[in-house]
């Protein structure tokens, strides 16, 4: 483990709430610090800022849409199977049915056909809907074959994405936005609110009853409404849920949707994520990137890994309270199944690690494992787990077919989508961004890629790359800290990839500890600077280390030690206090 910092504060230096936000945001080179801590509301944001070419887009989108209507012809939205899929299609496809056009959402089968568009698909799609137009959520920006062969069935295509762009982007679909920066989420949050801005005045929004008690530019429908309330509350929700699913980081526009998303759940009327919250067991909670990356998300993803993502839409579009009791039941059941399978299947991967490489320090730079049984929708999460514990990217394969399905995840500072890029030649398909990627692989090239990505891992991956580090943002005394300090550092929530919990590093003693909880697995410690008097009367923090317990045998009052933790304010009955939660302690005690 390396441990480094990026600022120290000295014993002799002041410091004041702005010198330590100052300092922080220097250092994660965030530059608007203003525009960081008061983000603008989405609200006040349009799909142009990202690109002034979307103008131009726009206007073909609005004609196409336009003869669709006109026509009665058929949309569909085209959505990806995960939680940012899900959420992003609810709020296009919902958009459209709501501003009165003929619209069918469509989400891939996992298993039967992968990621994004695909020929079954599109074929599938043309058989059931007859399309005149198909708009992609979350995916499409890499497809250029399938929006070719769409194309040649008479089916316009809008591509809406956010993932990384291959060497050629498709030049048969109508229009495309790709913002790298947002969720496929967000994406369709500002595609979809311009859809809405442009046709909210249009008169065939509304019924004849409506026109006649209608001023120029004010919107009477109930359908209206609904949109209005829509995209101030239960999209920015849903746009929320799919960032903050996506690990995309929370900077810029990203950061703005989740500041906002996260403050309008209690406001939310849509039954499907309040019976999603309620089977969770936080339909009372203050609702944080933490409950929504651990508790809500995951229950969206289950239902696509292991059964159909299209009921995860169902449950976040029904009107029908009772529905949506059922649904979130039912999605309830699948993801306690999903953790059972994941936790079963890693124990099964580790195992095959052990007997592969029983000695650990003779482990390849990549990791890459295959079973003939291990269920297509959690490998990304067997992958999530094995790079946690053994820290080397890691390729996780389970047979398809006569194909296998892959998933991988990496490690800090290595782009796995552009390693596997540059290994096309053995690859059928491959796409993702720069910490996770998917691809699929005939079995007869699967032990010439295994060789050719070993190799090139060994040569690309450092020694010291494979040492995980831990950075703090501030190394500091703790006797500078204080709780108006650490109020100050509440105007950089919500905290998530990109934007995690200010960090520090201390030289310690300790003047007192104690197990926490019943099973002693946890321990409570009360730490002072390493060079004041250990003594009950010297102000000391409170340090929370959960699973440490078996430190407490080497631990005695005057104990020197470093220790990097994080803060927060513990607000209970009306008291403020400041407790800790201790990420790391030095096993180098000093008596």
């Amino acid at each position: 483990m390396k441990i480094t910092f990026k600022h120290e504060i000295k014993t002799t230096e002041n410091i004041d709430s702005k010198k330590l936000l100052d300092i922080i945001l220097l250092h994660r080179k965030i530059k608007d610090i203003n525009g960081f801590i008061k983000p603008k509301s989405p609200l006040d944001m349009s799909i142009f800022d990202f690109d002034k070419k979307y103008k131009a887009n726009f206007k073909k989108v609005i004609k196409i849409l336009s003869d669709i209507k006109k026509n009665k012809k058929m949309i569909v939205v085209y959505t990806d199977y995960d939680a940012d899929g899900i959420t992003g299609g609810a709020i296009l496809w919902e958009t459209l049915h709501l501003l009165g056009f003929s619209v069918m959402p469509y989400v891939p089968d996992r298993k039967i056909e992968g990621y994004g568009f695909s020929i079954y698909g599109i074929d599938k799609v043309k058989k059931q809907f007859d399309p005149a137009l198909i708009i992609s959520v979350d995916h499409g920006i890499t497809k250029i074959k399938e929006i070719s062969y769409a194309k040649s069935l008479g089916i316009k295509t809008i591509v809406t994405d956010h993932h990384l762009k291959g060497e050629k982007i498709p030049s048969d679909a109508e229009a495309i936005f790709h913002i790298p920066a947002l969720s496929g989420s967000g994406v369709s949050y500002f595609f979809s609110k311009e859809v809405y801005m442009s046709f909210r005045g249009s008169e065939t929004t509304e019924k004849s009853s409506e026109r006649k008690s209608r001023s120029a530019g004010f919107l009477t429908s109930l359908e209206m409404t609904k949109l209005a309330h829509n995209f101030e509350i239960d999209y920015l929700a849903l746009a929320t849920i799919g960032i903050i699913a996506d690990l995309v980081p929370l900077t810029g526009p990203s950061r703005s949707v989740v500041k906002h998303g996260l403050s309008v759940f209690p406001k939310i009327k849509r039954h499907g994520i309040k019976q999603l919250l309620k089977q969770a067991g936080i339909e009372d909670k203050v609702i944080t990137p933490y409950e929504v990356g651990f508790m809500i998300a995951p229950r969206i993803n289950a239902i696509g890994r292991l059964s159909h993502a299209i009921e995860a839409l169902r449950l976040l579009c029904t009107n029908d309270e009772k529905r949506a009791y059922e649904l979130s039941q039912k999605i309830g059941s699948v993801n306690i199944d999903r953790q059972e399978l994941v936790e079963k299947s890693v124990k099964e991967a580790k195992k095959i690690i052990n007997e592969k490489w029983p000695d650990l320090k003779k482990l390849p730079k990549i990791i890459i494992l295959e079973s003939n049984h291990w269920h297509e929708g959690i490998i990304g999460l067997i992958a999530s787990k094995l790079v946690e514990e053994f820290y080397r990217p890691t390729i996780i394969l389970t047979k398809n077919g006569v194909n296998y399905k892959a998933s991988a995840r990496s490690i800090i500072g290595f782009n796995i989508t552009d390693f596997l890029k540059s290994l096309k030649e053995h690859l059928v398909d491959v796409g993702g961004h720069a910490a996770a990627a998917g691809f699929s692989i005939e079995q007869s090239k699967y032990d010439n890629f295994v060789k050719a990505a070993t190799k090139l891992a060994d040569k690309l991956i450092k020694n010291k790359d494979l040492e995980k580090t831990i950075v703090a943002d501030l190394k500091i005394p703790v006797s500078k800290i204080n709780l108006e300090l650490i109020k100050s550092l509440e105007t950089f929530e919500p905290y998530g990839i990109g934007n995690p919990r200010p960090v520090f590093l201390s030289e310690v003693q300790l003047s007192g500890a104690s197990y926490l909880g019943k099973t002693q697995k946890h321990l409570k410690l009360y730490v002072t600077d390493s060079n004041q008097p250990a003594t009950a009367d010297n102000r000391s923090l409170e340090l929370i280390a959960f699973n440490m317990g078996d430190k407490f045998k080497e631990l005695s009052r005057g104990t020197k030690t470093q220790v990097i933790y994080t803060l927060e304010i513990d607000r209970w009955g009306g008291r403020e206090k400041l407790k800790g939660k201790i990420t790391w302690i030095s096993d180098k005690f000093i008596s």
